[in-house]
């Protein structure tokens, strides 16, 4: 729920408005799939307990509709040759107006509800006792459930033309239905409209950007209408008197448009298809959606809450500054996040501790505790992996290629900042930590949203590194996204926003990628494999396979599937493994081979992330059939092989088609944290490749590579020791 709409909590009266163009399509004739979604919508609110007022407009377009078939039905063909003379609004009015309503009578019927009309006119309202009147009825109906219908009486009001006053007369339905809001002492008003809500700018324009919340005192002056609406008399213009109108006088305004659900809307009488996504719920749930009028719109933005466009600009606007200093003073201000962390430890341990321990009590599983844990230790080891960052070559304005075209004429490629970043990560609290220095390293502005579950711990850890940045780069650099509702936002912002990565589920991967033109990052599961070969050492193997799986199980690169070549079997080597890890508590799932052998359940599916404790467990004849079972049920993750065939190894390093590969060397081997590296080896991505044998030296290249051992090395834990 958006922070600023927790007020929806206790809405129980709401006034909805149906523009024309909600009502009709733009041919002018009835949208019955709209309007028949619309009523399913209502029947559900008033089921749940809501009154609902309706106010409709389009008794106009319907009426012109129906007097123009009259007029042609009864015409000559002489007088269609004549000039056509305009139809009177008020005829069409009085038409119209027992057609609309005849129509929502029907529909509400089908759906079990009874609505009721009301036909008012400005000058009504001028009537104290009818003031009163029209309370009583409409309370009554609201007890009996019962929806009224109010619609202004065009057809014999003696309105002349547009104007105000004092008390409140209106002038068109949507400033009927502020002024009704008022009256009948709604909780809220939705306006319902053709467009999303309201614009910077006309929507059709590309930079025209959706406000959420209208201040005021920011947004009067920098609005530029478009043209009135397409069917009705006032448009967004108009919609906006009214709604800061009724906002200011207390009742607040969400202004949206009906997109119906993709579902089919059928009847006895009628069969309708209906596309689109946003049900009124979704206001009354608190998600951000359309643009919000409220009397104290003003103090949130005194209070300093930045909308998405705001915080986004402001990132960048530091990351040109970070990008002017020296590599030595971006060195600075990570030695100096390094030493904030340190010295506030004690405090950042008591802020992830009370989001592990409601963790625990909403029964979250045990590999997201596991992930949300900073343990013993882990503040001082991030804090040695910044320093260590600080120290490594300057990744930006390095020359990466230079090509003289002609005498005097060079070319040069130089590395440089991205420029935004937006990053998208679950449950890891040291996460924030690593990205943000790297970050900072590069000269990137960052955006940052973290799980929920980590709320309190990502709270200190951005506000412990932000307040380590010298005042002339500013906070702003770095900026922490707090509302999931915020995320739908940034991901409009392609004018400002560079990159986005995405670390998680291979579900919230999905659902940015889908949801944004910005350039997106991803990666799919972490299931990631270790081959046994034939020719492996076993007892490097145990290493490599037992930290693989038990040094940090909830990891994206821990290892998931165990391949042992079948050779292997019944071996004394094999036999010390399988017994290895169930006395570490590793709970083992056979493929169909494996489960026979070793008397294991078998695994359901082989496409299993399981970010615990557990891990599947199949033979293969050969290394070509592990290779195809990786190819098959991995997710291009992180695969390694352990062999002392050099051939076999290097066929598995070129044909395996991984983000990493490694031989002889743990899945865990990308986690860089763990060897003084900073962030991890392995971008989580399947479009960065792993090619042949390399030493360490070549670990931070972009092309991340194996590890080979020298003879003189000797293999423990997985990974290099001299």
């Amino acid at each position: 729920m958006d922070p600023a709409r927790d007020f929806v909590k206790s809405v129980k009266r709401l006034v909805i408005k149906v523009g024309t163009a909600v009502v009709t399509r733009t041919d002018g004739r009835l949208a019955l799939g709209r309007l028949g979604n619309l009523c399913e919508q209502i029947k559900e609110l008033n089921s749940s307990g809501f009154e609902v007022i309706m106010v409709t407009s389009g008794a106009v377009g319907v009426g012109r509709q129906r007097l123009r078939y009259r007029k042609l039905v009864n015409s000559s063909f002489a007088d269609l040759q004549k000039p056509q003379v305009e139809l009177d609004g008020k005829a069409c009015a009085s038409v119209g107006q027992s057609g609309l309503m005849a129509l929502y009578d029907a529909l509400f019927s089908q759906l079990d509800v009874t609505s009721s009309q009301l036909l008012v006119t400005d000058s009504d309202f001028k009537d104290p006792d009818f003031r009163m009147q029209l309370s009583q009825t409409v309370n009554t109906l609201l007890a009996l459930r019962v929806i009224p219908v109010f619609n202004e009486n065009d057809a014999i009001s003696t309105r002349k033309a547009p104007y105000e006053d004092s008390f409140g007369i209106f002038w068109d339905n949507d400033s009927l239905a502020a002024l009704l809001a008022l009256e009948l002492k709604a909780d809220l008003l939705v306006l319902l409209s053709d467009v999303e809500g309201l614009y910077s700018g006309p929507p059709g324009e590309p930079h025209s950007k959706l406000i959420h919340t209208y201040v005021k005192e920011r947004h009067q002056s920098e609005i530029t209408f478009g043209d009135k609406s397409r069917v009705g008399r006032g448009g967004m213009t108009a919609k906006v008197k009214a709604a800061v109108y009724a906002a200011y006088a207390g009742i607040p305004v969400v202004i949206t448009r009906i997109w119906c659900r993709g579902v089919q809307w059928m009847k006895a009488w009628v069969s309708i298809a209906s596309v689109a996504c946003l049900d009124i719920s979704m206001v009354l749930k608190g998600e951000t959606v359309g643009t919000l009028f409220h009397q104290d719109a003003s103090k949130w933005m005194l209070h300093g809450e930045d909308g998405a466009h705001d915080m986004a600009v402001s990132a960048r606007e530091c990351s040109r500054r970070l990008q002017t200093v020296s590599s030595e003073a971006r060195k600075k201000i990570l030695l100096d996040i390094a030493d904030a962390l340190e010295a506030n430890e004690e405090l950042i341990r008591t802020e992830n501790e009370a989001d592990v321990v409601a963790a625990q009590q909403a029964g979250y599983e045990k590999s997201l505790i596991s992930r949300l844990t900073l343990k013993p230790g882990k503040i001082s080891s991030l804090a040695n992996s910044i320093r260590v960052l600080a120290d490594m070559e300057d990744p930006i304005y390095r020359v990466l290629k230079r090509t003289e075209l002609a005498e005097g004429i060079i070319l040069e490629k130089t590395s440089c900042p991205l420029g935004v970043l937006l990053i998208v990560f679950e449950s890891r609290p040291d996460a924030l930590v690593q990205i943000a220095s790297l970050a900072v390293r590069s000269g990137n502005g960052l955006l940052l949203k973290g799980g929920k579950e980590a709320m309190r711990s990502n709270a200190i850890l951005h506000k412990v590194i932000t307040g380590a940045l010298p005042d002339f780069i500013g906070q702003k650099l770095i900026g922490l996204v707090t509302s999931r509702d915020e995320i739908s936002d940034l991901l409009k912002l392609d004018d400002v926003i560079d990159l986005v990565i995405p670390r998680g589920s291979n579900k919230l991967v999905t659902q940015i990628k889908e949801s944004t033109k910005i350039p997106v990052l991803g990666h799919a599961d972490g299931i990631c494999h270790v081959y046994v070969d034939k020719s492996a050492d076993m007892e490097m193997a145990k290493h490599i396979v037992l930290d693989a799986k038990i040094d940090y199980p909830a990891a994206c690169n821990a290892m998931e599937t165990l391949l042992i070549h079948k050779d292997l079997l019944k071996t004394e080597g094999l036999n010390d493994l399988i017994v290895e890890l169930k006395s570490e508590g590793v709970a083992l799932f056979g493929g169909p081979r494996a489960s026979l052998e070793f008397d294991i359940p078998e695994a359901p599916l082989f496409h299993h992330e399981y970010n615990s404790m557990a891990c599947t467990v199949e033979v293969v004849d050969d290394i070509h059939a592990a290779i195809d079972h990786i190819h098959r049920h991995g997710s291009g993750h992180t695969d390694c092989i352990v062999a002392k065939d050099l051939e076999a190894a290097d066929i598995f390093l070129r044909q395996v088609d991984s983000a990493a590969v490694f031989y002889n060397a743990s899945t865990r081997f990308c986690d860089g944290a763990r060897f003084g590296l900073g962030a991890e080896v392995g971008i989580s991505t399947s479009r960065i490749h792993a090619r042949g044998p390399v030493g360490v030296e070549g670990l931070l290249t972009t092309r991340w590579g194996s590890v080979h051992p020298p003879e003189s090395s000797s293999v423990a834990n997985g990974y290099i020791q001299p």
